[in-house]
């Protein structure tokens, strides 16, 4: 257990506990209501600090209920009582790991949902039998940390597999977590799509991108885009196939294209479509803003976009290598399975969440 957690040192818990003293005194003034906007930035300063607050306090609680236990626990030798609250203090541990992750999490978009997007790279149906497999496990995680999913765009393969597809991740945090996988992946297997039974590799591009919300301001003018609309294609039953209501917006300035075809009218895909390139458009500007530092300082970023970041490799071995953290995993279904957090975790405490 860290010692710095006795004290919540690592989370200038004390600073944070003065700050939401403060705010909550102010709400309970009579002329809080007076002004709306200011009222409400209040009450996201109040959630977001009790959201750190609140889980430190109920682990502190968990341990100092540990320690009054140990010594009973011990004293009578209860061997199975002993292990329990051994289990109970890895899982202290482990939650306490967390919050220290989520620490890293201080740009202003992490907190945003995202859009998470799989594109097939070279190599025909295996490639897009990947972008399946990665979408997959993509899916399996987000359920697994409490998150939502709404699949935005599916472009299936042509015989098997997803050409691209786009989710949207609805949860806190959940662009601080997911921007970690932007990047390539390369899959090295014997491909069932082989009657020779070869070994193949292939790669797909997966893009993050922070949901960009009423709160941060994106201007897109009607004559910077292209609106074209088509039918939908895939499961959806009778109406999916009947009408024009999916919509795909390129923003000609960039060349960044958008599509959804997921909702079932064309207003409510246009509004999706309006969403992601606000996001998309947002990413870019914020991107530039780095490169413009980094050239100003004469500093290199390690990472290129787009480049490879891990390997799945199921034959002739078992063994899931990320570059850029050179974390290694052996089972290599569990991370398809959603598994992924020990790759997160430490591409978020090496790279510091930039």
């Amino acid at each position: 257990m860290h010692d710095s957690f006795i004290c919540g040192g690592i989370f200038d818990l004390a600073v944070k506990e003065e700050r939401l003293k403060h705010l909550e005194a102010l709400m309970e003034a009579s002329i809080f209501w007076d002004n709306q906007e200011a009222a409400q930035k209040t009450i996201t300063e109040v959630n977001e600090l009790k959201s750190w607050l609140d889980p430190y306090k109920a682990l502190t609680g968990r341990l100092k209920d540990v320690q009054a236990l140990y010594p009973e626990a011990k004293a009578v030798e209860d061997a199975v009582f002993l292990n329990e609250l051994a289990i109970e203090l890895e899982a202290i541990d482990r939650e306490l790991s967390q919050l220290e992750i989520r620490k890293m999490l201080s740009h202003e978009l992490d907190k945003k949902n995202c859009f998470l997007s799989v594109n097939a790279g070279a190599g025909g149906t295996e490639a897009c039998d990947w972008a399946e497999m990665l979408l997959r496990m993509y899916q399996r995680w987000a359920t697994k940390r409490g998150w939502k999913v709404e699949m935005i765009d599916v472009l299936e393969g042509d015989s098997a597999g997803l050409r691209s597809a786009t989710m949207r991740i609805i949860g806190n945090f959940a662009y601080g977590y997911a921007k970690a996988e932007k990047g390539v992946h390369r899959l090295v297997r014997i491909s069932p799509f082989d009657s020779n039974a070869r070994r193949h590799t292939s790669f797909a591009a997966v893009d993050i991108t922070p949901e960009i919300t009423d709160d941060i301001s994106v201007e897109v003018r009607p004559e910077d885009i292209r609106v074209d609309t088509y039918r939908a294609s895939g499961a959806g039953g009778q109406h999916v196939n009947k009408t024009d209501s999916a919509v795909r917006i390129t923003h000609i300035p960039t060349g960044i294209i958008v599509a959804s075809q997921q909702q079932r009218s064309q207003p409510q895909n246009r509004e999706a479509c309006m969403k992601m390139l606000k996001s998309k458009l947002y990413e870019l500007k914020l991107e530039a803003r780095q490169k413009q530092i980094e050239e100003i300082g004469g500093e290199k970023k390690e990472i290129a976009w787009g480049s490879q970041i891990r390997s799945y490799v199921f034959q002739p071995y078992t063994l899931v290598k990320d570059s850029r953290t050179k974390v290694e995993i052996g089972n290599v279904q569990a991370v398809m399975d959603g598994d992924i957090d020990p790759f997160v975790n430490a591409y978020l405490k090496e790279f510091g969440g930039v």
